[in-house]
């Protein structure tokens, strides 16, 4: 039986998706495919396109920018917050009422579930942040009734409500002031979703399919899925800042025994992100390919199991730390592309302290730790590593072996478990978990977009705090940094908090890495961002 190869499925798919084909004879030819539309080849089939029901996963935060906006954006070279969907905003004296104006004639996706019959106003932004917000919300429990990013950062404790004062502004009233509001509801965690959709959903009796069936005011919306093998996005006629270029993007997650890079190489994609970093060097002799980087706000690093009998003394957990030689990582995994970690924040972000007197390699030191602390012996541990290859840690298996060597030097036996995506709740999940080998990139310039999602006890609760370490003193020392209205002080905060991880150790930073995007070299608009997001609206393919 014929197996048609798989560029030309794509070519079927794409040609079929923009000019209704129903025969083979009329199928262009691949170049005047492209023109219309690109593949970007993705990693993990997202279990919601609502990136409200995401911690931030790479997947969600490609394609979300793509189908959805927020009231604000954050301006890619500052960080700060700017107009999106809202033209403006005003705070009452104490920063704890904030009145937005939004755009008028903003237009909703038309698609083949749901047709509306307004533009964009107040009661979409009020819906949208009811349901995080509010548990009697109808759709507050829907799906699951987990909204990790926002539990993460206390969203829920810090507003109060959200009325519509009229179809062109809502306000928004705060418990208490908050300096991260503003970029928080910047990013595409906060994106706006229509409630007239909801509405009608309802009426069918099918809320679940808000989750799965998207309608936004982005620049694409959603035509179709296969078999979590790819999904059609085609563009919004009716985007209020002008349509895209392009008129289709294709999500490509099929696996088909390959990694991303061979299928970029044989042109069944042209685009990809996070490369492994020992395959710059391929791409770079690649022709047609053309690699973008950027400085990303990350940090990769080893979360401990506080809770473990021998990792939740102090002097075993330095022990680690002063084990890892960090340079030796960071030249053979980044290739010298990014920085060693000191500090969960990298030198980039305003509030950085650097630690490297405490976060160090001192094997001699780290043997002794150990010997105080009664495992002179030996200890045996395990680490769990995804392989999936993110900005911040560009191939973590390798990483694994390193740290697994160092570790060795001292006397631990470290055992590898590896899974293509760990889950960051995975502490609770696997009991034999001690150590596991992540990251996190921050989603906003905001030191606290680096420190509250990943060791808050707000956290721990919303189960993204996969060190299982919660301490009101930390949380404390946040909340006074997002009240305070003064610089100087804000970042004296956010040293003490530093200076307190550096104490505690309930994780181990490792490395900050570099956001690469690689691409067809015909391709060109791509908005890079230190944040892994980004809407493809300006993409366009050189004739």
């Amino acid at each position: 039986m014929f197996k048609m190869p798989t560029f030309l499925r794509y070519v079927f798919i794409l040609t079929f998706a923009i000019f209704g084909l129903t025969a083979c004879d009329n199928m262009p030819k691949d170049n005047q495919v492209r023109q219309h539309g690109f593949i970007y080849c993705a990693d993990t089939y997202p279990n919601f396109f609502n990136p409200q029901l995401s911690d931030g996963n790479k997947s969600i935060k490609a394609i979300a920018p793509q189908l959805f906006n927020s009231l604000l954006a954050l301006d890619p070279q500052t960080l700060q917050p700017i107009p999106q969907l809202a033209t403006q905003w005003v705070s009452n004296p104490n920063n704890t009422i904030y009145t937005f104006t939004l755009k008028d004639n903003v237009m909703f996706q038309s698609t083949a579930w749901f047709l509306p019959t307004r533009p964009f106003n107040a009661d979409d932004v009020v819906f949208s942040f009811k349901r995080i917000i509010d548990s009697n919300n109808p759709f507050h429990y829907v799906n699951g009734a987990h909204y990790p990013w926002f539990q993460s950062i206390g969203f829920s404790k810090l507003v109060k409500d959200v009325v519509a004062v009229d179809d062109r502004h809502v306000t928004f009233t705060l418990n208490y002031p908050d300096n991260t509001f503003l970029s928080n509801i910047a990013t595409i965690f906060a994106s706006i979703h229509s409630a007239e959709y909801a509405e009608y959903l309802i009426s069918i009796g099918k809320k679940s399919n808000m989750d799965q069936f998207p309608i936004g005011t982005g620049p694409f919306k959603m035509l179709d899925t296969e078999n979590n093998d790819l999904i059609r996005l085609v563009r919004h006629a009716k985007y209020w800042n002008g349509e895209a270029k392009m008129e289709q993007v294709v999500f490509d997650f099929a696996n088909r025994g390959t990694g991303t890079l061979a299928k970029l190489l044989r042109n069944e994609c042209d685009v990809m992100t996070d490369p492994i970093t020992s395959q710059l060097t391929v791409l770079d002799k690649a022709e047609n390919i053309r690699t973008n980087t950027n400085q990303a706000m990350n940090v990769a690093f080893i979360a401990i199991n506080t809770q473990h009998f021998a990792l939740n003394n102090i002097k075993v957990r330095k022990a680690l730390s002063f084990a890892v030689n960090r340079k030796n990582i960071l030249e053979s995994v980044y290739y010298g592309k990014g920085q060693v970690a000191t500090s969960l924040l990298p030198s980039e972000s305003w509030a950085y302290q650097d630690n490297s007197k405490q976060i160090r390699y001192d094997r001699a030191y780290a043997k002794a730790l150990l010997k105080q602390a009664g495992y002179e012996t030996g200890l045996h541990l395990t680490l769990w590593v995804p392989l999936t290859a993110q900005s911040f840690n560009p191939n973590p298996h390798k990483t694994a072996e390193l740290i697994q060597s160092d570790f060795a030097d001292i006397g631990i036996t470290l055992n590898i478990m590896t899974e293509e995506n760990v889950k960051r709740r995975v502490l609770t999940t696997q009991p034999n978990t001690d150590l596991v080998l992540t990251g996190w990139s921050a989603n906003t310039g905001e030191p606290d977009s680096l420190l509250r999602p990943l060791l808050s006890c707000e956290a721990q609760q919303a189960g993204l705090n996969i060190s299982m370490w919660c301490n009101p003193d930390f949380d404390f020392l946040l909340m006074l940094a997002r009240e305070s209205d003064q610089k100087r002080h804000r970042m004296n905060l956010y040293h003490q908090a530093q200076t307190m991880l550096t104490q505690a150790l309930p994780i181990i930073p490792i490395a900050h890495g570099v956001q690469y995007q690689v691409h067809h070299s015909s391709l060109s608009g791509f908005a890079l961002n230190p944040f892994n997001s980004g809407s493809f609206e300006h993409v366009v393919r050189e004739k």
